[in-house]
Parts: C-alpha cells; structure tokens; sequence
C-alpha cells in the first residue's frame, strides 16, 4: 500500500521536482524506483526524509508499517518543553 502510494506521488511530481526530493531525501529516484519495484523495505531513516520532504504526503506510517511510529511521534512532543504555570496566578 505504502509503496503504491510512493510511486503515485513520485509520478506526479516533474522530474526536476522528483530529483530535487530524492536530492532532499539523501537517495536518488533511481533507488525509489528500485525499491518500489522490488517491494523492499525502505530504512527508517529514509522514511522520515520522505514524509518531512514531501510535506507528509508520503507518511511513515504507510511507507513502514511495522514501526512504531506513534510511540515516536508521541515521544517527540512529550519531549517539549512544558510551560509552567507562574506561582501565584490561577
């Protein structure tokens, strides 16, 4: 499914477009096609560029299902620092 979704939007972008994302991405549309075409597993890494880069058109989540993707998503704004209320106000 993810991968699917990946060949939709690597084809509906203009090649210069689909080399600028790749470039973006630290890979090549050569490796995409590759792997899309060979079904493999594309590295965690390689899954947030996709997703960040292309504005989360392409999601983690679809690219590597089998990643607990929440656990880090969630985890990232857990991260944040929290504001705390000013002593004495209500």
């Amino acid at each position: 499914m993810g991968m699917e979704k990946l060949l939709a939007y690597l084809n509906s972008l203009q090649k210069a477009d689909r080399l600028s994302l790749a470039t973006r991405c630290q890979t090549s549309e050569g490796y995409l096609r590759k792997a899309i075409s060979k079904g493999q597993r594309l590295g965690e890494s390689l899954c947030i560029n996709l997703d960040r880069e292309s504005g989360g058109a392409i999601r983690c989540e679809d690219l590597r299902p089998d990643v607990d993707w929440a656990y880090l998503r969630t985890a990232r704004e857990l991260a944040q620092p929290s504001k705390t209320i000013k002593e004495g106000c209500p």
